[in-house]
Protein backbone atom coordinates (compact mmCIF):
# COMPACT_ATOMS: atom_id res chain seq x y z
CA UNK A 1 0.00 0.00 0.00
CA UNK A 2 2.72 2.22 0.99
CA UNK A 3 4.66 1.40 -2.29
CA UNK A 4 1.64 2.69 -4.29
CA UNK A 5 0.84 5.90 -2.41
CA UNK A 6 4.41 6.81 -2.87
CA UNK A 7 4.29 6.57 -6.74
CA UNK A 8 1.32 8.46 -6.60
CA UNK A 9 3.41 11.62 -4.50
CA UNK A 10 6.38 11.27 -6.62
CA UNK A 11 4.66 11.64 -9.47
CA UNK A 12 2.43 14.53 -8.04
CA UNK A 13 5.59 16.12 -7.25
CA UNK A 14 7.15 15.92 -10.45
CA UNK A 15 3.80 18.10 -11.68
CA UNK A 16 4.06 20.36 -9.29
CA UNK A 17 7.89 21.51 -10.19
CA UNK A 18 7.19 21.50 -13.58
CA UNK A 19 4.03 23.59 -13.79
CA UNK A 20 4.84 26.89 -12.63
CA UNK A 21 7.86 26.37 -15.13
CA UNK A 22 5.73 25.28 -18.22
CA UNK A 23 3.37 28.14 -17.12
CA UNK A 24 5.95 30.96 -18.00
CA UNK A 25 7.02 29.15 -20.53
CA UNK A 26 3.43 29.90 -22.28
CA UNK A 27 3.33 32.56 -21.11
CA UNK A 28 6.36 34.01 -22.52
CA UNK A 29 5.06 32.51 -25.92
CA UNK A 30 1.67 33.94 -25.63
CA UNK A 31 3.28 37.13 -25.11
CA UNK A 32 5.64 37.71 -27.97
CA UNK A 33 8.49 37.55 -25.42
CA UNK A 34 11.95 35.88 -26.82
CA UNK A 35 12.16 31.93 -26.03
CA UNK A 36 14.90 29.41 -26.89
CA UNK A 37 13.07 28.82 -29.83
CA UNK A 38 13.04 32.06 -31.97
CA UNK A 39 15.48 31.08 -34.28
CA UNK A 40 14.53 27.59 -35.23
CA UNK A 41 10.65 28.31 -35.21
CA UNK A 42 10.00 32.22 -36.27
CA UNK A 43 11.45 31.70 -39.68
CA UNK A 44 8.98 28.34 -39.98
CA UNK A 45 6.09 31.10 -38.98
CA UNK A 46 7.00 33.29 -41.57
CA UNK A 47 6.32 30.92 -44.19
CA UNK A 48 2.85 29.70 -42.55
CA UNK A 49 2.13 32.93 -42.22
CA UNK A 50 2.53 34.14 -45.73
CA UNK A 51 1.01 31.14 -47.31
CA UNK A 52 -2.10 31.63 -45.00
CA UNK A 53 -2.40 35.15 -45.91
CA UNK A 54 -2.39 36.03 -42.33
CA UNK A 55 -1.74 39.21 -40.82
CA UNK A 56 0.50 38.67 -37.34
CA UNK A 57 0.06 41.84 -36.07
CA UNK A 58 -4.06 41.79 -36.87
CA UNK A 59 -6.10 41.90 -33.82
CA UNK A 60 -9.35 40.09 -33.36
CA UNK A 61 -12.54 40.76 -31.88
CA UNK A 62 -14.55 38.52 -29.49
CA UNK A 63 -16.91 37.81 -32.77
CA UNK A 64 -13.92 37.74 -35.32
CA UNK A 65 -12.19 34.93 -32.97
CA UNK A 66 -14.91 32.80 -32.53
CA UNK A 67 -15.67 33.27 -36.25
CA UNK A 68 -12.47 32.17 -37.25
CA UNK A 69 -12.52 28.64 -34.83
CA UNK A 70 -15.78 27.92 -36.09
CA UNK A 71 -14.71 28.64 -39.86
CA UNK A 72 -11.72 26.70 -39.71
CA UNK A 73 -12.81 24.27 -37.85
CA UNK A 74 -15.69 23.20 -39.74
CA UNK A 75 -13.11 23.16 -43.31
CA UNK A 76 -10.87 20.56 -41.74
CA UNK A 77 -13.53 18.57 -40.49
CA UNK A 78 -15.17 18.60 -43.71
CA UNK A 79 -11.46 17.37 -44.92
CA UNK A 80 -11.20 14.46 -42.67
CA UNK A 81 -14.60 13.16 -42.62
CA UNK A 82 -14.05 12.65 -46.62
CA UNK A 83 -10.52 10.79 -45.52
CA UNK A 84 -12.60 8.74 -43.78
CA UNK A 85 -15.36 7.88 -46.31
CA UNK A 86 -12.65 6.83 -48.64
CA UNK A 87 -10.30 5.20 -46.89
CA UNK A 88 -10.87 2.05 -48.68
CA UNK A 89 -8.84 3.92 -52.26
CA UNK A 90 -6.09 5.73 -49.90
CA UNK A 91 -2.26 4.77 -49.30
CA UNK A 92 -1.22 3.35 -46.20
CA UNK A 93 -3.98 0.34 -45.32
CA UNK A 94 -1.51 -2.92 -45.42
CA UNK A 95 -4.76 -4.71 -43.92
CA UNK A 96 -6.94 -3.15 -46.60
CA UNK A 97 -9.52 -1.80 -44.20
CA UNK A 98 -12.74 -1.40 -46.12
CA UNK A 99 -15.49 2.03 -45.62
CA UNK A 100 -16.77 3.57 -42.31
CA UNK A 101 -20.89 3.79 -41.83
CA UNK A 102 -21.69 7.28 -42.60
CA UNK A 103 -22.86 7.98 -38.68
CA UNK A 104 -19.36 5.93 -37.51
CA UNK A 105 -17.29 8.91 -39.90
CA UNK A 106 -19.23 11.47 -38.92
CA UNK A 107 -19.08 11.02 -35.32
CA UNK A 108 -15.49 9.78 -35.50
CA UNK A 109 -14.84 13.51 -37.48
CA UNK A 110 -16.62 15.26 -34.85
CA UNK A 111 -15.09 13.84 -32.09
CA UNK A 112 -11.70 14.29 -32.76
CA UNK A 113 -12.61 18.26 -34.34
CA UNK A 114 -13.63 18.66 -30.59
CA UNK A 115 -10.66 17.35 -29.10
CA UNK A 116 -12.86 14.38 -26.75
CA UNK A 117 -11.71 11.50 -29.50
CA UNK A 118 -14.41 9.95 -28.34
CA UNK A 119 -14.41 6.31 -30.35
CA UNK A 120 -17.34 4.30 -31.28
CA UNK A 121 -14.78 1.51 -33.18
CA UNK A 122 -12.12 -1.04 -32.82
CA UNK A 123 -9.05 1.06 -33.81
CA UNK A 124 -6.75 -1.39 -35.31
CA UNK A 125 -9.39 -3.27 -37.25
CA UNK A 126 -11.51 -0.23 -38.38
CA UNK A 127 -8.85 2.78 -39.60
CA UNK A 128 -5.76 2.32 -42.08
CA UNK A 129 -2.84 4.27 -41.05
CA UNK A 130 -3.54 6.38 -43.38
CA UNK A 131 -6.46 7.37 -41.13
CA UNK A 132 -4.99 7.22 -37.63
CA UNK A 133 -1.88 9.60 -39.05
CA UNK A 134 -3.46 12.18 -41.70
CA UNK A 135 -7.25 12.26 -40.68
CA UNK A 136 -7.07 11.43 -36.38
CA UNK A 137 -3.61 12.39 -36.09
CA UNK A 138 -3.88 15.85 -37.87
CA UNK A 139 -7.15 16.50 -35.81
CA UNK A 140 -4.76 15.53 -32.53
CA UNK A 141 -2.95 19.32 -32.57
CA UNK A 142 -5.01 21.04 -34.41
CA UNK A 143 -8.14 20.51 -31.67
CA UNK A 144 -5.89 20.66 -28.68
CA UNK A 145 -3.96 23.59 -30.20
CA UNK A 146 -7.59 25.00 -30.78
CA UNK A 147 -8.38 24.60 -27.03
CA UNK A 148 -5.53 26.51 -26.05
CA UNK A 149 -5.57 29.50 -28.26
CA UNK A 150 -9.12 30.17 -26.77
CA UNK A 151 -7.72 29.70 -23.90
CA UNK A 152 -4.89 32.59 -23.98
CA UNK A 153 -7.42 34.52 -25.60
CA UNK A 154 -9.23 34.49 -22.57
CA UNK A 155 -6.88 35.06 -20.30
CA UNK A 156 -5.82 37.99 -22.57
CA UNK A 157 -9.36 39.76 -22.07
CA UNK A 158 -9.67 39.24 -18.75
CA UNK A 159 -6.10 40.97 -18.29
CA UNK A 160 -7.51 44.14 -20.39
CA UNK A 161 -5.32 42.75 -23.31
CA UNK A 162 -6.87 42.81 -26.79
CA UNK A 163 -7.84 38.69 -27.78
CA UNK A 164 -4.97 38.24 -30.41
CA UNK A 165 -5.53 36.11 -33.35
CA UNK A 166 -6.85 33.13 -33.81
CA UNK A 167 -4.25 31.68 -36.53
CA UNK A 168 -1.27 33.19 -34.79
CA UNK A 169 -2.32 31.70 -31.89
CA UNK A 170 -2.74 28.22 -33.29
CA UNK A 171 0.36 28.47 -35.51
CA UNK A 172 2.20 29.52 -32.25
CA UNK A 173 0.52 27.11 -30.28
CA UNK A 174 1.93 23.56 -32.91
CA UNK A 175 5.53 25.23 -33.76
CA UNK A 176 6.21 26.33 -30.23
CA UNK A 177 4.38 23.67 -27.56
CA UNK A 178 3.47 20.90 -29.29
CA UNK A 179 5.78 20.27 -32.12
CA UNK A 180 9.25 20.68 -29.65
CA UNK A 181 7.73 18.33 -26.91
CA UNK A 182 6.24 15.82 -29.42
CA UNK A 183 9.56 15.07 -31.13
CA UNK A 184 11.10 14.56 -27.55
CA UNK A 185 8.59 12.42 -26.19
CA UNK A 186 7.88 10.02 -29.54
CA UNK A 187 11.85 9.54 -29.18
CA UNK A 188 11.78 8.39 -25.86
CA UNK A 189 8.50 6.32 -25.97
CA UNK A 190 9.90 4.68 -28.94
CA UNK A 191 13.27 3.75 -26.74
CA UNK A 192 10.42 2.73 -23.91
CA UNK A 193 9.02 -0.32 -26.75
CA UNK A 194 6.19 1.87 -28.05
CA UNK A 195 6.31 1.33 -31.90
CA UNK A 196 6.50 3.64 -34.76
CA UNK A 197 6.39 1.75 -38.43
CA UNK A 198 4.51 1.71 -41.35
CA UNK A 199 4.79 -2.10 -41.81
CA UNK A 200 1.73 -4.11 -41.21
CA UNK A 201 0.44 -6.24 -38.87
CA UNK A 202 2.98 -9.40 -37.61
CA UNK A 203 1.93 -13.24 -37.36
CA UNK A 204 3.47 -15.28 -34.80
CA UNK A 205 3.64 -18.47 -33.49
CA UNK A 206 2.82 -18.59 -29.91
CA UNK A 207 4.42 -21.00 -27.14
CA UNK A 208 0.92 -23.33 -27.63
CA UNK A 209 1.95 -23.51 -31.36
CA UNK A 210 -1.05 -21.19 -32.45
CA UNK A 211 -0.96 -18.44 -34.60
CA UNK A 212 -1.67 -14.84 -33.59
CA UNK A 213 -1.91 -12.04 -35.60
CA UNK A 214 -0.13 -8.43 -34.02
CA UNK A 215 -1.22 -5.08 -34.90
CA UNK A 216 1.01 -2.51 -34.64
CA UNK A 217 1.77 0.82 -37.03
CA UNK A 218 3.07 3.98 -36.33
CA UNK A 219 2.47 4.85 -32.43
CA UNK A 220 4.61 6.91 -31.01
CA UNK A 221 4.03 10.24 -32.06
CA UNK A 222 0.76 9.25 -31.88
CA UNK A 223 0.85 8.71 -28.57
CA UNK A 224 2.36 11.87 -27.23
CA UNK A 225 0.00 13.97 -28.82
CA UNK A 226 -2.50 11.92 -27.68
CA UNK A 227 -1.14 12.91 -23.72
CA UNK A 228 0.25 16.29 -24.16
CA UNK A 229 -2.66 17.62 -26.25
CA UNK A 230 -5.91 16.14 -23.64
CA UNK A 231 -6.79 13.79 -26.48
CA UNK A 232 -7.12 10.26 -25.31
CA UNK A 233 -7.95 8.96 -28.80
CA UNK A 234 -6.53 5.31 -28.67
CA UNK A 235 -4.76 3.61 -31.78
CA UNK A 236 -5.36 0.34 -30.16
CA UNK A 237 -8.75 -0.98 -28.28
CA UNK A 238 -6.71 -1.00 -25.53
CA UNK A 239 -5.89 2.29 -25.35
CA UNK A 240 -3.28 3.25 -22.72
CA UNK A 241 -4.03 -0.19 -21.51
CA UNK A 242 -2.53 -1.75 -24.74
CA UNK A 243 1.44 -2.71 -24.13
CA UNK A 244 2.26 -1.24 -27.31
CA UNK A 245 1.04 2.51 -26.04
CA UNK A 246 1.84 2.08 -22.47
CA UNK A 247 4.23 -0.85 -22.17
CA UNK A 248 6.12 0.13 -18.86
CA UNK A 249 6.04 1.89 -15.70
CA UNK A 250 8.27 4.48 -17.08
CA UNK A 251 6.02 4.90 -20.75
CA UNK A 252 2.88 4.76 -17.55
CA UNK A 253 4.74 7.60 -15.58
CA UNK A 254 5.75 10.36 -18.95
CA UNK A 255 1.83 9.88 -20.07
CA UNK A 256 0.40 10.39 -16.62
CA UNK A 257 2.93 14.11 -16.70
CA UNK A 258 1.98 15.28 -19.84
CA UNK A 259 -1.62 15.27 -19.89
CA UNK A 260 -1.35 16.96 -16.62
CA UNK A 261 1.47 19.54 -17.80
CA UNK A 262 -0.39 22.19 -19.62
CA UNK A 263 -3.86 21.98 -17.60
CA UNK A 264 -1.50 22.69 -14.36
CA UNK A 265 0.73 25.04 -16.06
CA UNK A 266 -2.06 27.54 -17.42
CA UNK A 267 -3.03 28.39 -13.74
CA UNK A 268 0.49 30.08 -13.64
CA UNK A 269 0.62 31.72 -17.02
CA UNK A 270 -2.80 33.28 -15.92
CA UNK A 271 -0.40 35.00 -12.82
CA UNK A 272 1.96 36.81 -15.32
CA UNK A 273 -0.62 38.04 -17.76
CA UNK A 274 -2.19 39.25 -14.58
CA UNK A 275 1.27 40.55 -12.78
CA UNK A 276 -0.35 38.56 -9.88
CA UNK A 277 1.47 35.09 -8.97
CA UNK A 278 0.19 35.42 -5.35
CA UNK A 279 -3.28 34.29 -7.34
CA UNK A 280 -2.53 31.59 -9.47
CA UNK A 281 -0.59 30.14 -6.35
CA UNK A 282 -3.68 30.40 -4.01
CA UNK A 283 -6.14 28.69 -6.89
CA UNK A 284 -3.26 26.09 -8.03
CA UNK A 285 -3.53 24.52 -4.40
CA UNK A 286 -6.98 24.72 -4.48
CA UNK A 287 -7.70 22.69 -7.65
CA UNK A 288 -4.41 20.76 -6.97
CA UNK A 289 -6.14 20.09 -2.98
CA UNK A 290 -9.23 18.56 -4.54
CA UNK A 291 -7.63 16.98 -7.33
CA UNK A 292 -5.58 14.90 -4.26
CA UNK A 293 -8.62 14.37 -2.30
CA UNK A 294 -10.11 12.14 -5.51
CA UNK A 295 -7.02 10.49 -6.22
CA UNK A 296 -6.98 9.53 -2.44
CA UNK A 297 -10.10 8.51 -2.45
CA UNK A 298 -10.15 5.81 -6.22
CA UNK A 299 -6.97 4.72 -4.78
CA UNK A 300 -8.16 3.93 -1.18
CA UNK A 301 -11.66 1.96 -2.88
CA UNK A 302 -9.12 0.12 -5.38
CA UNK A 303 -7.03 -0.93 -2.80
CA UNK A 304 -9.48 -2.29 -0.09
CA UNK A 305 -10.95 -4.20 -3.21
CA UNK A 306 -14.48 -5.34 -3.73
CA UNK A 307 -16.03 -6.64 -0.61
CA UNK A 308 -18.23 -9.21 -2.56
CA UNK A 309 -14.65 -11.00 -4.38
CA UNK A 310 -13.42 -10.56 -0.96
CA UNK A 311 -15.83 -12.43 1.44
CA UNK A 312 -14.82 -15.20 -1.14
CA UNK A 313 -11.20 -15.35 -1.45
CA UNK A 314 -10.03 -12.93 1.01
CA UNK A 315 -9.09 -9.45 1.10
CA UNK A 316 -7.08 -8.32 -1.89
CA UNK A 317 -6.91 -5.22 -3.93
CA UNK A 318 -9.21 -4.63 -6.90
CA UNK A 319 -7.58 -5.64 -9.69
CA UNK A 320 -10.47 -6.71 -12.09
CA UNK A 321 -9.80 -4.86 -15.61
CA UNK A 322 -6.04 -3.31 -14.93
CA UNK A 323 -2.84 -4.23 -15.68
CA UNK A 324 -0.56 -6.21 -13.87
CA UNK A 325 2.54 -4.36 -14.51
CA UNK A 326 1.18 -0.93 -13.21
CA UNK A 327 -1.07 -1.81 -10.31
CA UNK A 328 -3.76 -0.48 -8.69
CA UNK A 329 -2.43 2.65 -8.00
CA UNK A 330 -1.00 4.16 -10.93
CA UNK A 331 -4.52 3.10 -12.28
CA UNK A 332 -6.30 5.39 -10.01
CA UNK A 333 -4.21 8.03 -10.62
CA UNK A 334 -4.15 7.82 -14.08
CA UNK A 335 -7.90 7.17 -14.06
CA UNK A 336 -8.60 10.78 -12.24
CA UNK A 337 -5.53 12.22 -14.21
CA UNK A 338 -7.36 11.56 -17.29
CA UNK A 339 -10.71 12.55 -16.43
CA UNK A 340 -9.63 15.76 -14.53
CA UNK A 341 -7.39 17.06 -17.53
CA UNK A 342 -10.73 15.95 -20.00
CA UNK A 343 -8.12 13.62 -21.82
CA UNK A 344 -10.13 10.41 -21.63
CA UNK A 345 -6.94 7.67 -22.47
CA UNK A 346 -8.01 5.28 -19.37
CA UNK A 347 -4.90 2.65 -18.91
CA UNK A 348 -7.36 0.60 -16.70
CA UNK A 349 -10.96 -0.66 -17.31
CA UNK A 350 -13.38 2.00 -16.13
CA UNK A 351 -16.28 -0.71 -16.00
CA UNK A 352 -14.43 -2.35 -13.44
CA UNK A 353 -13.81 0.99 -11.38
CA UNK A 354 -15.08 0.67 -7.58
CA UNK A 355 -17.64 2.83 -6.72
CA UNK A 356 -15.94 5.77 -5.41
CA UNK A 357 -13.67 5.57 -8.36
CA UNK A 358 -16.45 5.94 -10.64
CA UNK A 359 -17.75 8.60 -8.45
CA UNK A 360 -14.43 10.63 -8.55
CA UNK A 361 -14.40 9.82 -12.44
CA UNK A 362 -17.50 11.33 -12.81
CA UNK A 363 -17.88 14.30 -10.50
CA UNK A 364 -14.17 15.70 -12.79
CA UNK A 365 -16.71 15.30 -15.70
CA UNK A 366 -19.18 17.71 -14.03
CA UNK A 367 -17.05 20.13 -12.78
CA UNK A 368 -14.39 20.12 -15.78
CA UNK A 369 -12.12 22.78 -13.99
CA UNK A 370 -9.34 20.07 -11.97
CA UNK A 371 -7.56 21.43 -13.98
CA UNK A 372 -10.07 21.50 -16.64
CA UNK A 373 -9.51 20.61 -20.80
CA UNK A 374 -6.74 22.02 -22.90
CA UNK A 375 -7.03 25.64 -22.45
CA UNK A 376 -10.94 25.79 -21.87
CA UNK A 377 -10.82 23.82 -18.49
CA UNK A 378 -8.61 26.82 -17.12
CA UNK A 379 -11.12 29.29 -18.92
CA UNK A 380 -13.51 27.49 -17.13
CA UNK A 381 -12.19 28.15 -13.60
CA UNK A 382 -11.77 32.01 -14.20
CA UNK A 383 -15.43 32.00 -15.14
CA UNK A 384 -16.31 30.35 -11.88
CA UNK A 385 -14.16 33.14 -10.22
CA UNK A 386 -16.02 35.77 -11.75
CA UNK A 387 -19.25 34.34 -10.52
CA UNK A 388 -17.69 34.11 -7.05
CA UNK A 389 -16.40 37.83 -7.21
CA UNK A 390 -20.02 38.02 -8.61
CA UNK A 391 -22.09 36.31 -5.33
CA UNK A 392 -19.67 37.10 -2.66
CA UNK A 393 -20.27 40.92 -3.92
CA UNK A 394 -23.97 40.68 -3.76
CA UNK A 395 -24.12 39.28 -0.16
CA UNK A 396 -21.69 41.82 1.55
CA UNK A 397 -22.92 44.86 -1.13
CA UNK A 398 -19.70 46.00 -3.16
CA UNK A 399 -20.05 46.61 -6.96
CA UNK A 400 -18.61 43.32 -8.36
CA UNK A 401 -15.43 43.48 -9.92
CA UNK A 402 -12.24 41.27 -11.02
CA UNK A 403 -9.00 42.70 -11.79
CA UNK A 404 -10.40 46.30 -11.65
CA UNK A 405 -13.43 45.68 -14.08
CA UNK A 406 -16.84 45.49 -13.43
CA UNK A 407 -19.05 42.73 -13.67
CA UNK A 408 -22.24 43.26 -15.06
CA UNK A 409 -25.57 41.59 -16.74
CA UNK A 410 -24.10 41.03 -20.07
CA UNK A 411 -20.64 39.06 -18.36
CA UNK A 412 -23.29 36.96 -16.24
CA UNK A 413 -25.50 35.94 -18.68
CA UNK A 414 -22.85 34.60 -20.58
CA UNK A 415 -21.00 32.90 -17.89
CA UNK A 416 -24.19 31.51 -17.21
CA UNK A 417 -24.53 30.23 -20.69
CA UNK A 418 -21.27 28.70 -19.98
CA UNK A 419 -22.28 26.60 -16.86
CA UNK A 420 -25.76 25.71 -17.56
CA UNK A 421 -25.40 24.19 -21.54
CA UNK A 422 -23.64 21.33 -19.56
CA UNK A 423 -26.14 19.47 -17.57
CA UNK A 424 -28.38 20.40 -20.26
CA UNK A 425 -26.80 18.37 -22.62
CA UNK A 426 -25.99 15.82 -20.31
CA UNK A 427 -29.23 15.13 -18.14
CA UNK A 428 -31.61 15.38 -21.55
CA UNK A 429 -30.04 12.75 -23.53
CA UNK A 430 -29.23 10.85 -20.56
CA UNK A 431 -33.22 11.04 -19.58
CA UNK A 432 -34.03 9.96 -23.42
CA UNK A 433 -31.99 7.05 -23.92
CA UNK A 434 -33.13 5.67 -20.55
CA UNK A 435 -36.66 6.03 -21.73
CA UNK A 436 -35.85 3.50 -24.38
CA UNK A 437 -33.43 0.92 -22.25
CA UNK A 438 -33.82 -1.99 -25.24
CA UNK A 439 -33.54 -0.19 -28.38
CA UNK A 440 -31.56 2.95 -27.70
CA UNK A 441 -29.12 2.04 -24.93
CA UNK A 442 -27.94 -1.21 -25.19
CA UNK A 443 -26.87 -1.19 -21.31
CA UNK A 444 -24.83 -4.47 -20.60
CA UNK A 445 -25.04 -3.81 -16.42
CA UNK A 446 -28.80 -3.44 -15.48
CA UNK A 447 -29.30 -0.91 -11.89
CA UNK A 448 -27.37 1.24 -10.83
CA UNK A 449 -24.12 0.84 -12.72
CA UNK A 450 -26.24 0.68 -16.05
CA UNK A 451 -27.04 4.33 -15.14
CA UNK A 452 -24.15 5.55 -14.29
CA UNK A 453 -22.49 3.80 -17.83
CA UNK A 454 -25.11 6.14 -19.70
CA UNK A 455 -24.30 9.16 -17.59
CA UNK A 456 -20.76 8.79 -18.15
CA UNK A 457 -21.63 8.67 -21.70
CA UNK A 458 -23.00 11.63 -21.99
CA UNK A 459 -20.67 13.45 -19.39
CA UNK A 460 -17.64 12.28 -20.92
CA UNK A 461 -18.82 14.19 -24.88
CA UNK A 462 -20.13 17.45 -23.24
CA UNK A 463 -17.01 17.26 -21.23
CA UNK A 464 -15.22 16.65 -24.66
CA UNK A 465 -13.30 14.09 -22.36
CA UNK A 466 -13.79 10.92 -24.42
CA UNK A 467 -13.47 8.20 -21.86
CA UNK A 468 -16.13 5.16 -21.29
CA UNK A 469 -17.49 3.15 -18.80
CA UNK A 470 -18.06 0.76 -21.84
CA UNK A 471 -20.75 -1.74 -21.79
CA UNK A 472 -23.25 -0.04 -24.24
CA UNK A 473 -23.78 -1.34 -28.21
CA UNK A 474 -22.45 2.04 -29.09
CA UNK A 475 -20.00 0.23 -31.92
CA UNK A 476 -20.89 -0.62 -35.34
CA UNK A 477 -22.83 -2.05 -36.85
CA UNK A 478 -24.92 -3.06 -34.02
CA UNK A 479 -28.77 -0.97 -33.93
CA UNK A 480 -28.57 1.06 -31.60
CA UNK A 481 -24.79 2.50 -32.76
CA UNK A 482 -26.72 4.99 -34.92
CA UNK A 483 -28.41 6.60 -31.61
CA UNK A 484 -25.32 7.01 -29.69
CA UNK A 485 -23.79 8.18 -33.07
CA UNK A 486 -25.52 11.18 -33.63
CA UNK A 487 -26.97 11.82 -30.14
CA UNK A 488 -23.30 12.07 -28.67
CA UNK A 489 -22.33 14.16 -31.97
CA UNK A 490 -24.58 16.65 -31.09
CA UNK A 491 -23.72 16.73 -27.34
CA UNK A 492 -19.88 16.65 -28.27
CA UNK A 493 -20.13 19.51 -31.21
CA UNK A 494 -22.55 21.74 -28.98
CA UNK A 495 -20.06 20.57 -25.63
CA UNK A 496 -17.15 22.48 -27.34
CA UNK A 497 -18.07 25.45 -29.57
CA UNK A 498 -21.41 27.36 -27.17
CA UNK A 499 -18.99 27.58 -24.35
CA UNK A 500 -16.10 28.48 -26.84
CA UNK A 501 -18.00 31.52 -28.04
CA UNK A 502 -19.37 32.69 -24.92
CA UNK A 503 -16.21 32.51 -23.35
CA UNK A 504 -14.83 34.76 -26.55
CA UNK A 505 -17.93 37.21 -26.30
CA UNK A 506 -17.49 37.48 -22.40
CA UNK A 507 -13.31 38.03 -22.90
CA UNK A 508 -13.87 40.42 -25.25
CA UNK A 509 -16.35 42.34 -23.11
CA UNK A 510 -13.94 42.50 -20.18
CA UNK A 511 -10.99 43.72 -22.70
CA UNK A 512 -13.11 46.94 -23.37
CA UNK A 513 -14.02 47.79 -19.74
CA UNK A 514 -12.16 50.17 -18.12
CA UNK A 515 -10.34 49.75 -15.13
CA UNK A 516 -10.34 51.02 -11.84
CA UNK A 517 -7.34 51.34 -9.68
CA UNK A 518 -8.35 49.17 -6.50
CA UNK A 519 -9.33 51.07 -3.04
CA UNK A 520 -9.87 49.71 0.58
CA UNK A 521 -13.36 48.69 -0.40
CA UNK A 522 -12.19 46.24 -3.67
CA UNK A 523 -12.74 42.94 -2.86
CA UNK A 524 -9.46 41.34 -3.40
CA UNK A 525 -9.51 37.91 -4.81
CA UNK A 526 -6.06 36.86 -3.92
CA UNK A 527 -6.78 36.04 -0.16
CA UNK A 528 -7.02 32.53 1.40
CA UNK A 529 -10.86 33.07 2.60
CA UNK A 530 -12.07 34.11 -1.71
CA UNK A 531 -10.24 31.35 -2.79
CA UNK A 532 -11.79 28.99 0.16
CA UNK A 533 -15.13 30.86 -1.22
CA UNK A 534 -14.62 29.84 -4.87
CA UNK A 535 -14.52 26.29 -3.98
CA UNK A 536 -17.52 26.05 -2.27
CA UNK A 537 -18.97 27.95 -5.58
CA UNK A 538 -17.35 24.94 -7.69
CA UNK A 539 -18.26 21.63 -5.51
CA UNK A 540 -21.83 23.67 -4.43
CA UNK A 541 -22.57 24.21 -8.43
CA UNK A 542 -20.78 21.24 -10.00
CA UNK A 543 -21.85 18.64 -7.27
CA UNK A 544 -25.36 20.03 -6.34
CA UNK A 545 -26.35 20.31 -9.90
CA UNK A 546 -25.42 16.63 -10.71
CA UNK A 547 -26.19 15.28 -7.21
CA UNK A 548 -29.63 12.69 -7.87
CA UNK A 549 -27.48 11.30 -11.06
CA UNK A 550 -24.50 10.79 -8.62
CA UNK A 551 -26.96 9.39 -5.90
CA UNK A 552 -28.80 6.75 -8.06
CA UNK A 553 -25.29 5.43 -9.28
CA UNK A 554 -22.44 5.22 -7.75
CA UNK A 555 -23.64 6.16 -3.83
CA UNK A 556 -26.11 3.51 -5.04
CA UNK A 557 -23.87 1.14 -6.46
CA UNK A 558 -21.95 1.36 -3.45
CA UNK A 559 -24.31 0.66 -0.79
CA UNK A 560 -25.35 -1.96 -2.36
CA UNK A 561 -22.09 -3.80 -2.45
CA UNK A 562 -21.18 -2.85 0.96
CA UNK A 563 -24.79 -4.82 1.44
CA UNK A 564 -23.76 -7.98 -0.28
CA UNK A 565 -25.46 -7.95 -2.97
Amino acid sequence: MLQGFFQIALTLLIVVVLSPIFGNYLARVFLGRKTFLDTAMKPLERVIYLLGGIEPEEEMTGLEYALAVLISNLAMGILVFLLLMFQKWLPLNPTNLGMLTWDTALHTTISFLVNADLQHYTPESTMSYFSQVAALGFLMFIAAATGLAVGIAFIRGLSGRRLGNFYVDLTRTITRVFLPICIIGASVLMSLGVPETLAGPVTVTTLEGATQTIARGPVAHFEIIKMLGENGGAFFAGNSAHPFENPNAASNLIQIVAMLSIPTALIHTYGVFIGNTRQTWLLFWMVFAIFVVLVVVTAVGEYQGNPLVNAVIGEQQNLEGKEVRLGWAQTALFAIATTATMTGAPNGMFDSLMPPGGFCALLNLFVQVIFGAQGTGTASLFIYLLLSVFLTGLLVGRTPEFLGRKIEQWEITLASVILLIHPILILIPTAITLTFPDTLAGISNPGFHGLAQVVYEYASAAANNGSGFEGLADSQPAPTALWWNLSTTVTLFAGRYIPIIAMLLLADSMSHKQSTPATATTLRTDTGLFTGVTAGVILILGVLTFLPVLALGPVAEAFQLAAGR
